[in-house]
């Protein structure tokens, strides 16, 4: 037998790729297309609109664009392994209303931001335990408790905005430590910096690639599924309690309205950040970028004055596009 035998039988064993394919991979691995849409929208907004480019409104959209952060970061872990969290802006609803009650009923001051995390992370527990036993689709799982949390949080509101009075908690998100920039943004830079450390170098990161690149081959490998999960979920009830309680602090108070865009605003920039929905592919360091991307949609169409009806327009048809780049045609694309 000759080489050029052996050769021509691997190259007939061998999967052949189709250029579309190799790109698509290279989309979906790297990082330079995300990053490419930022630069082109700060581009062409700032052409767009001369109000874009200004200290003004860099600071504006650091404030707004750290509630979506902290939002973002705990759910990424979710999506990483497979599942969705729906539940996080009414989580951030129903965390920033019993934070003002709370704050009303007794001073609290930066102590309130513990409460609401831990009541974030209680009830994404919540969640996780009823995935991970319940054995029903998160999908199904946070559907329902976003229903719940929502109607809870109104029930607490009474269908007002509740004020509160407490200038520590106040400046806890609209003070500036650094001249320009919002605490609120502080938080979230910290707070990303931590979460990407912890996907890249900590036994619950891996565990979560592990567990959205194939849950069963996982079980047979001997991981702590149903823990781990449920992990996930108490970590993305913590994110959007802190981001519920930082938003209520910087707004000054908490509505009916608070949270309600961020159903789709998280799950926006986490897909187009780069983690696919399908699992174990991207991370929360790529959240970031993704998270760039919304705020600057959002601020540079408010500025152009485009109706909000046709900024989620915009923003939908982003989401569609991201996931027809990011999926991996080669995987069954399964919300667990």
């Amino acid at each position: 037998m000759n080489t050029s035998d052996v050769r021509s039988d691997d190259d007939a064993v061998r999967p052949r790729t189709s250029p579309i394919d190799r790109i698509s991979a290279s989309l979906r691995t790297g990082m330079w297309l995300p990053v490419g849409v930022v630069v082109l929208l700060f581009a062409f907004f700032s052409i767009a609109t001369p109000s874009f480019f200004s200290v003004r409104n860099a600071t504006g959209i650091l404030g707004q664009a750290s509630t979506l952060l902290l939002a973002c970061l705990g759910s990424s872990f979710v999506v990483l392994m497979g599942s969705i969290d729906l539940s996080v802006g009414a989580i951030v609803l129903l965390v920033g209303s019993a934070t003002v009650i709370a704050l009303n009923l007794a001073d609290l001051g930066a102590l309130a931001l513990v409460f609401a995390i831990l009541l974030g992370t209680g009830l994404g527990a919540i969640n996780g335990t009823i995935f991970a036993f319940g054995r029903i689709p998160s999908f199904v799982v946070t559907l329902g408790t976003l229903s719940v949390f929502t109607g809870a949080a109104w029930q607490l509101l009474e269908g007002r905005a509740l004020r509160f009075d407490s200038s520590v908690f106040e400046s806890l998100a609209i003070g500036q430590l650094i001249p320009k920039v919002p605490n609120i943004a502080l938080f979230a830079l910290v707070a990303w910096a931590i979460m990407a450390w912890v996907g890249a170098r900590t036994r619950f990161g891996r565990y979560m690639y592990a567990i959205g690149g194939g849950e069963a081959v996982a079980r047979t490998a001997g991981l702590p599924v149903r823990r781990y999960q449920i992990y996930a979920f108490a970590l993305s009830g913590a994110m959007a309690g802190l981001a519920g309680a930082l938003a209520t602090a910087r707004l000054g108070a908490a509505g009916p309205t608070l949270g309600q865009d961020l159903l789709l605003n998280t799950l926006a920039a986490i897909v187009v950040g780069g983690t696919s929905l399908a699992g174990g592919v991207g991370g929360v360091h790529r959240t970031l970028v993704g998270v760039l991307i919304i705020a600057l949609l959002d601020n540079g169409l408010n500025l152009m004055g485009v109706n909000q009806y046709t900024q989620m327009v915009v923003k939908g048809a982003v989401v569609v596009l991201a996931v027809l780049i990011s999926q991996d045609r080669g995987r069954q694309l399964i919300i667990k």
